[in-house]
This record gives C-alpha cells, sequence and structure tokens, in this order.
C-alpha cells in the first residue's frame, strides 16, 4: 500500500500527518515478543499481514501501526513502489541472504511476480545472471531485464545447464512447485545456497549427497523489515528497477484480483485510488 498519513495516533512522534508512506505485506512487529527483543522483526510473533490478517489496501483509508511504515522517495511513482514493497523486498532480501560472491553466477527461477524483479536486482548488483523459465516465450524479456544467459527447463535439466556454466553460486527459487526446485540443487556450486521464496506445497526432493559432497545449502526466505525496505526503495529508486504492472481503479478491485489469481497478469496487478 502506498499513501499519505492523514492522522497519527496519540504518543506517535517519529512520523508526521502529510508524509509519504507505505506498508508491505508484514503491516507491524510487536516490538515486544521474543522475536522482536532479539530484533528478528520478521518472525514477530505478532506480527500483522496486510490483507490477511488485517485490512488490506482495498479502500481509500488504511489503519496502520507504525512499525510497519516504510517511507517512500519521492522520486518513486505510487503505482511503480507498492509492488517494490511486497515482491521487490522479497527478492532484494533474498539476493542479500544468498551471500553469493561479487561477479559470481546467480540463477533466479522462475521469471513471474518474482523472478521479473529478481532478474533486475541480481544484475544492478553486479552477479552474473541466469534465468530459468519454463519453454522460450521469456527469454527475450528475461534479457531485457538483465539476465546473461537463458534456461528452458523443459528442454534442458536445470541443475546440469547450470553447470555447465561454471555452477551457481546462489539460486533463487520463486515459482510456486518444489518439483520445479528439486533438480536445480545439483546446478549450485560447493558452498553454494538455494534460497527458496516461492511458496508451493509440495516437498522439494533432495539427495544427502549433494548437500555433503559440494556443502551446499538450502533455506527459506520470506521478506525483510521496513528499514530494509527503506534500503530496497532507495536501491530500486537509483538503478531504475520498476516492476512490471497492470493498473485498475479500485471500483474493479473484484476483476483485479481474479485477473491476478488467473496468473494471467504480467505481472502485478496494481490499484489506482486516483482513477
Amino acid at each position: 500500500i502506498v499513501g499519505v498519513i492523514d492522522e497519527v495516533g496519540e504518543g506517535v512522534t517519529a512520523w508526521q500527518a502529510g508524509e509519504r508512506v507505505g506498508v508491505g505485506y508484514l503491516a507491524g512487529h510487536c516490538g515486544e515478543c521474543d522475536f522482536c527483543r532479539r530484533g528478528d522483526f520478521v518472525n514477530c510473533a505478532n506480527q500483522h499481514q496486510t490483507g490477511t490478517t488485517v485490512d488490506g489496501g482495498y479502500a481509500e483509508y488504511v489503519v496502520a501501526r507504525t512499525s510497519g511504515l516504510v517511507r517512500i522517495p519521492q522520486e518513486l511513482d505510487a503505482l511503480q513502489a507498492a509492488p517494490l514493497l511486497c515482491a521487490g523486498l522479497t527478492m532484494f532480501k533474498a539476493l542479500q541472504e544468498t551471500g553469493a560472491r561479487p561477479g559470481g553466477l546467480v540463477a533466479i527461477q522462475g521469471i513471474g511476480g518474482l523472478g521479473h524483479l529478481g532478474l533486475q536486482y541480481a544484475a544492478k548488483l553486479g552477479y552474473q545472471v541466469a534465468a530459468i523459465a519454463r519453454g522460450t516465450d521469456k527469454q527475450q524479456l528475461a534479457a531485457q531485464l538483465g539476465a546473461d544467459h537463458y534456461i528452458d527447463s523443459t528442454a534442458d535439466d536445470p541443475g546440469t545447464a547450470l553447470l555447465k556454466l561454471g555452477g551457481a553460486d546462489a539460486i533463487v527459487a520463486t515459482a510456486a512447485s518444489g518439483a520445479s526446485m528439486s533438480p536445480l540443487i545439483p546446478g549450485l556450486r560447493p558452498g553454494g545456497r538455494m534460497v527458496v521464496v516461492g511458496a508451493g506445497l509440495d516437498p522439494i526432493t533432495v539427495s544427502p549427497l549433494d548437500l555433503i559432497f559440494g556443502t551446499r545449502t538450502i533455506t527459506g526466505s520470506k521478506t525483510g523489515s521496513p528499514i530494509e525496505n527503506e534500503d530496497n526503495l532507495a536501491f530500486s529508486a537509483r538503478h531504475g528497477i520498476k516492476p512490471l504492472i497492470e493498473t485498475m481503479p479500485l471500483t474493479q478491485a473484484p476483476k483485479a484480483y481474479e485477473h491476478m489469481m488467473s496468473g494471467a497478469a504480467r505481472f502485478r496487478v496494481v490499484i489506482d485510488l486516483t482513477a
């Protein structure tokens, strides 16, 4: 969500009416649970989740915890900034958690709402970038977004293809399918890491030998904190990272939701309350 603070609650001093702010997927940590007390705000035990446990942005006004607010750079358009608060931060944080060396090969699996941003971030962070997707229909787009290599997982085994490129220092898996992630693991270089952000329900299958001989790692990543989101937005504004979006007015919110759930959106649907 991106908007302007209309009013602040009693005792709020760090935020003022009129400030342009946003709220991501995580809508504010409690600051009191064990995780918050240790500085792990993403895993707060009492975290609000936008549009899930608290009302989201399908409205003209929203009430938000100050702990979930993100300042929006003036140079970022609100329609472009909104998806960066969620999908953008997810990929920005996941790439940081790979620990990949500068100039190393980083593979982005899945060229959708997450992956199309991941390609841009990885390229701007200075990695050699491989895009992995089914078919060749997204090959040209992947190149435009910063991919140096394209792997069609329907034509080649993606793990083998990565090894032919020297092996991936890191893989960020965005497709919501554990089965599609399993073949990627042997494509990691020794010490490589696969970070999973695609929320699939089926399991990832891995041979213990692929983990032991090569000391490879598989880990999950959810998102980042509000202050990390400000880092993300600043980086995006500086390097021209933008989501590919479709916009609809608030009056067509149900249609927008159906379009998103159909998988036909390219790649995020944003509701424009000014339309």
